[in-house]
């Protein structure tokens, strides 16, 4: 391999698995909620905020999540995280070239805002779990969330790299300029897995089989 990409990072909801728009859609469906609500408690409401913001760092636990989340909405708190999660896939085309990646040499790596790891953990129920990368990087067991610089220099640690030998992809524009600023290549998600994934085989010279 040639290519002076030795590294890939991959966000998770929403790269390397299927829209998460779309399964918060899902999941207002399947609670008989009104559209919007879900969002509205997880984006806009105080408490909702405060309590996701504390999961993703490791001061709440996902217990805690469903609770509060659960009260916002008025449904049945019970492993919540699985149900409001339930209709999230692997994205085939982005994992399949993250496989390539790592086929041809490149390091790989998982780099997630926290969705908590208990009772439910939405990683490895998808299998994109530590067996599928190089390193898993998430925001609760660092103590810091995406976008700040510290998780990003904490990936290129873990892999052993510096910013200008990896790639980072991820579907939320804000979280792209700190990858940058250590001199990482982004690649910004959007609704495009498979024009996501062949740039991805281009700049890391992958072959599709």
């Amino acid at each position: 391999m040639t290519t002076s990409y030795r590294g890939l990072i991959l966000d998770f909801g929403g790269v390397l698995t299927t829209r998460m728009r779309l399964n918060g859609e899902a999941f207002e469906r399947s609670e008989g909620l009104e559209p919007g609500a879900y969002f509205h408690a997880l984006n806009e409401n105080p408490e909702g905020v405060a309590v996701y913001s504390a999961l993703e760092v490791g001061k709440a636990t996902q217990s805690d999540w469903n609770r509060v989340i659960g009260g916002i909405l008025g449904i049945d708190p019970t492993d919540l995280m699985r149900r409001a999660l339930g209709n999230l896939r692997p994205e085939p085309a982005i994992v399949a070239a993250a496989n390539r990646a790592r086929a041809a040499g490149v390091k790989v790596a998982m780099l997630s805002n926290s969705f908590g790891l208990e009772p439910y953990n939405p990683y490895e129920a998808l299998g994109l779990w530590e067996d599928a990368f190089d390193a898993v990087i998430l925001s609760e067991r660092e103590g810091e969330r995406k976008p700040s610089a510290f998780i990003y220099q904490r990936a290129l640690d873990v892999l052993g790299l510096i910013g200008p030998e990896c790639v980072f992809v991820d579907d939320h524009a804000e979280n792209l300029p700190p990858a940058e600023a250590l001199g990482i290549r982004t690649i910004h998600h959007t609704t495009d897995p498979a024009g996501t994934a062949a740039q991805l085989d281009a700049l890391l010279e992958c072959t599709v089989a």
